[in-house]
């Protein structure tokens, strides 16, 4: 479907002309946006709220897509390492994708069903089902929530306080959940938080391991036990100032974060901790679900069993949908205690049945292991060429590039993180024709999330042109110095 710009047939037409795809993968320079981009973009600063973000930092109008390429209003084609945010498991507009949704309108199904059933939905449950460790999938219950994941994590929190009867939740440093009232009660990040007076009241945030940057200034093994004594402490003291929480939310990689894996060691113990203590455990799969880190369920690289797991992104297939699932001795909810009107899109239902079973027939999580791995020795290799990287980390096609100041005073042995440079390394990529986030304290981790379907070929043309943006960028900032 094509835009319209407004009542205006020359502006229509102009909207509706073909455009000319530019298949240069990076050589280039581009001018971005391009002419056309930036009217559409001037359009959305007049009419959009000012909450927008992801136009600030990649100003672009988004004409096509096919696989991991984007191409612009200007028909400049861009690597999409973004891919909705771990959306797009299969990439944009994946042909077994597309023919699942067209089956939906050729046969008519409804489109719109609330919480009633039908087959797609009989058929995405039980593909989902078998899809989860048998273990858990066998006394498992499943909740359709409102289109988005932050909905799953309102739903989580409701669902563990009715069981339980308790009302405290307990989160993580760095962790990042939504940006819904009780979501982002949960996040870790303090900016969004600042203006917003009555969040949910009792959470109680937690030390999340990192080897780079500990929070107890260790590190490795001895730091994620440090973060699993402190805890068990926490959990064991009656002075602590934290009562018997309802639950316990976890990401076992921290995306928005920074890409920070935890250490299945320290995974397995705060299962261990939160078990014995009747805590139920819910594990935050929204971006890491379906394949991202090289398991189909980040989970269960720790071999644990959550109490409760929560998906979104990837299960629909590039369209909204969510669901919480959770065992069975958790459904305490009387009829119509939890609901959402767009529970029941068959067309995510649908397009979430032919993502999964494609994922599993090409064993694309065996691949987006394999393919991190690669990607992660690109990145790795760069860091030793440039003077700006300071750490490069993740799990599968979940990798965050952590950018420092060489030149700043150090904080032990670790220099400071340097945003600006992580912006300019953005931008200089964004020119060269590769779409990349950032995220992180401080927004200092240039962070990447290809489509499962990336080759061979298109991770070394990546990781080619983030090393020729890192050295531009480190470039730029020299002959600033010598200017002044």
């Amino acid at each position: 479907m094509h835009p319209t710009c407004n009542n205006s047939s020359s502006q229509e037409q102009e909207c509706l002309r073909p455009i000319k795809i530019c298949h240069n993968t990076g050589g280039d320079l581009r001018s971005v946006p391009g002419k056309r981009s930036q009217a559409y973009l001037d359009r959305q600063k007049q009419r959009e709220s000012n909450a927008r973000s992801y136009p600030r930092s990649i100003p672009l109008a988004i004409r096509a897509a096919k696989g991991i390429f984007i191409t612009d209003a200007d028909g400049k084609q861009y690597f999409d390492c973004l891919a909705g945010a771990g959306t797009l498991a299969l990439g944009h507009n994946h042909p077994v994708v597309l023919a699942a949704m067209r089956q939906v309108l050729d046969e008519s199904y409804p489109l719109h069903t609330l919480d009633l059933t039908t087959p797609i939905k009989d058929q995405f449950v039980e593909d989902l089902f078998a899809s989860l460790p048998p273990a858990f999938a066998q006394q498992a219950r499943i909740q359709f929530c409102g289109p988005s994941g932050a909905d799953a994590v309102e739903a989580a929190v409701k669902l563990v306080k009715t069981a339980t009867g308790r009302r405290t939740m307990l989160s993580f440093h760095g962790g990042y959940h939504g940006m819904t009232h009780g979501a982002l009660s949960l996040t870790g990040k303090l900016a969004p938080k600042e203006a917003i007076a009555g969040l949910m009241s009792d959470v109680h945030f937690l030390p999340y391991p990192s080897d780079y940057r500990c929070p107890f200034g260790i590190g490795g093994e001895a730091g994620h036990r440090l973060s699993s004594h402190y805890i068990k402490h926490v959990l064991e003291d009656p002075e602590s100032g934290i009562n018997n929480p309802a639950g316990m939310i976890l990401e076992i990689v921290q995306g928005e974060g920074g890409a920070i894996p935890a250490p299945d060691a320290w995974v397995q113990e705060i299962r261990k901790m939160t078990q014995e203590r009747d805590i139920p455990l819910i594990v935050d799969e929204i971006q890491t679900g379906w394949g991202r880190t090289g398991k189909l369920y980040a989970f269960e690289h720790s071999g644990i069993l959550p109490d409760v797991v929560l998906l979104s992104k990837a299960i629909g297939g590039s369209l909204p949908l969510s669901v919480v699932l959770y065992r069975e001795n958790l459904d305490c909810w009387e009829p119509g205690a939890h609901a959402g009107t767009f529970r029941g899109n068959q067309l995510a239902m649908a397009a979430g049945i032919a993502t999964l079973n494609y994922i599993l027939e090409h064993r694309l999580m065996d691949w987006a292991a394999k393919m991190g791995d690669r990607l992660l020795q690109n990145l790795q290799s760069i860091q030793q060429q440039t003077r700006c990287i300071g750490n490069v980390r993740g799990r599968g096609l979940m990798i965050g590039v952590e950018v420092v100041n060489s030149d700043g005073q150090m904080c032990g042995e670790k220099y400071p993180v340097y945003p600006a440079m992580a912006q300019r390394i953005q931008a200089e990529c964004l020119r060269r024709g590769l779409i990349l986030e950032l995220g992180g304290r401080f927004g200092s981790v240039v962070r990447f999330l290809p489509p499962l379907i990336v080759t061979t070929e298109q991770i070394d043309s990546i990781s080619e042109i983030f090393a020729a943006a890192v050295q531009a960028a480190e470039s730029q900032v020299l002959a600033e110095v010598g200017e002044c």
